[in-house]
């Protein structure tokens, strides 16, 4: 009989760098000339915005930022060894790195063996010093289920799921760094290096109307005027309804299956309507608010236009988690929600049927 352990986590790029880069994306967005000036200017911005930035660009206030990351990453890390899994299930997004205009499947499973990961030239670190001070062409091995993935596509074929697979990634093409910042972040004392267990990864399309003509998400403002959009994503019930078909295939096998949702919550860069300078943070707060509740149909109930319009994008693969622990009927047992206004993103972590009495959260 199978045994399983929700996890969520963030994948955060600039985590990995040192902390006087880790608000680069913010400055980055602050030259986009298509931001009307008053909405640049620091004096107008939320009373957390202007105290992370500071004096000092955001440096000081990101020392605290990655200490809260990594506290929360820890303590994943720390739940994860006492459940010891055969295999991490991760569902995290592909963004515009593996899947580009050829073809872009709304959930693909990638059932890779021995894969050498290079997590340092990945999208947004490309330049900025790592914050292990490793050479920039430092690689790691992921390791793969190849078997498990091909026989978990099948069951969720069976199942009336139509995912894609894969044998192997795209030729010159970047492995999805939502997957490979899982592995470098729960390993993260020893830069992803020496994790022990075998990842299965299922992509998501999280990206959707924005997976090619914004190659993922960045844009100008200027760019995006008149945009060609791509079709929509896969919707958030659909997400929940992947993980719990993914929950019912695992059940009938005798592993230890971690399942893990890898992604941030609102993203500044998707944020249109606050000119891409920080996350929706109320938008954020009424989903956590119904996810530590496990009020799941508020969950269903969101459409894949207000996840768009709050830039949640990534947050389809917390619906894919949300569906398992449902199907699971799995508790929660701690979750943290950190906030920020300069470090692009909120981030979530949980986890589902740890041993022991539930925090109070």
């Amino acid at each position: 009989m199978a045994q399983f352990l929700g996890l969520g986590i963030t994948h955060y790029p600039l985590l990995a760098v040192t902390d006087e880069h880790m608000a680069d994306l913010l400055r980055w967005t602050l030259t986009d000339p298509g931001i009307p000036e008053p909405e640049k200017d620091p004096a107008n911005w939320p009373e957390l915005m202007r105290r992370e930035w500071a004096g000092d660009g955001g440096t000081a206030a990101a020392a605290g930022h990655r200490k809260e990351l990594r506290a929360g990453l820890a303590r994943t890390r720390e739940a994860l060894d006492e459940f010891q899994p055969d295999v991490v299930l991760v569902w995290g997004d592909d963004q515009y790195e593996n899947f580009r205009e050829e073809v872009v499947p709304p959930f693909c499973v990638l059932a890779y063996g021995e894969t050498e990961v290079d997590p340092f030239s990945l999208m947004f670190n490309r330049g900025a010093p790592n914050a292990w001070g490793l050479p920039e062409d430092t690689t790691f091995t992921l390791h793969g289920d190849a078997d498990g993935a091909r026989r978990l596509a099948n069951d969720l074929l069976g199942d009336g799921f139509d995912v894609a697979y894969s044998y192997q990634k795209r030729e010159n093409g970047h492995f999805p760094h939502a997957i490979a910042n899982t592995q470098l972040f729960l390993d993260y004392d020893n830069a992803g290096r020496e994790f022990p267990y075998k990842i299965l990864p299922i992509t998501v399309n999280c990206y959707g109307q924005h997976a090619i003509v914004r190659h993922g998400g960045m844009a100008r403002f200027a760019e995006i005027t008149d945009e060609r959009l791509d079709p929509v994503g896969p919707t958030p019930a659909r997400c929940f309804a992947l993980g719990a078909s993914v929950a019912r295939a695992l059940a009938k096998t005798d592993k230890r299956v971690a399942l893990v949702a890898s992604s941030s919550w609102s993203h500044a860069f998707l944020n249109d309507k606050d000119w891409h300078l920080r996350p929706d943070t109320p938008a954020d707060r009424r989903l956590y608010d119904a996810f530590t509740r496990r009020d799941w149909d508020v969950w269903t109930a969101t459409t894949g236009k207000e996840v768009v319009d709050a830039g949640q994008h990534e947050m389809l693969n917390w619906f894919c988690l949300a569906g398992a622990m449902h199907e699971l009927d799995l508790p929660l047992s701690w979750s943290e929600f950190v906030t920020t206004d300069v470090f692009n993103s909120n981030k979530c972590f949980a986890i589902f049927g740890e041993a022991g009495a539930p925090d109070q959260l």
